[in-house]
């Protein structure tokens, strides 16, 4: 039954997330932390980023790994092939309809409307990553026992790296991570 639940679970994700992998991760938090307690928020933010790592779309790459995570590699094939599957059918669907009837404004309109819910899902996708990664107890509370600083100080200077200097995404990562690594090193946690 797990093998089902998998799919189902997946089967939404890959149904209703629009506009790309970060649109997903709102979906893809309501079902494995919320509705089947399959991760914790913690494990959810390692998913995430192991997700963003690894060559693939997040949705793919995170029902894999939940999959594998709950039921093994039979779990990893349900999971990612109910992600996949609704995709197959809607491209195929909706690539013989585009090319049929492309020049109608009707459908030049439905695509302008969904740009804001794109949109807002990204936000709230963002948001929801940002919360645990600054709090520990995952709301807003600034406290010298709940708000860490150095991942803060690595968002920033992130940010900066990508927005004013335009490094490659890759570099900024292991250059945040090889900051982490030192500041334990020095600190003695290592």
């Amino acid at each position: 039954m797990i093998y089902i639940k998998l799919f189902l679970a997946f089967l939404q994700i890959g149904a209703f997330s629009f506009g790309g992998g970060y649109a997903a991760i709102p979906l893809i938090q309501e079902q494995v932390i919320d509705k089947y307690g399959w991760l914790t928020m913690s494990d959810f933010t390692d998913l995430i980023t192991i997700s963003q790592m690894t060559p693939g779309p997040i949705a793919i790459n995170s029902a894999t790994f939940v999959g594998n995570q709950i039921a093994g590699i039979p779990g990893a094939a349900a999971a990612t092939l109910g992600c996949i599957f609704p995709s197959c059918i809607f491209v195929t669907t909706l690539a013989y309809i585009y090319t049929k009837y492309k020049d109608i404004t009707v459908m030049q309109g439905i695509l302008e409307s969904l740009r804001p819910a794109v949109v807002a899902m990204i936000a709230t996708a963002g948001i929801s990553i940002l919360l645990p990664a600054f709090f520990l107890n995952g709301s807003i509370a600034f406290g010298e026992s709940n708000f860490q600083v150095r991942a803060f100080v690595y968002f920033v200077a992130a940010m900066v790296m990508l927005r004013k200097f335009k490094l490659d995404p890759v570099k900024v990562m292991v250059l945040c991570g090889g900051m982490e690594v030192a500041c334990r090193f020095v600190l003695g946690v290592i």
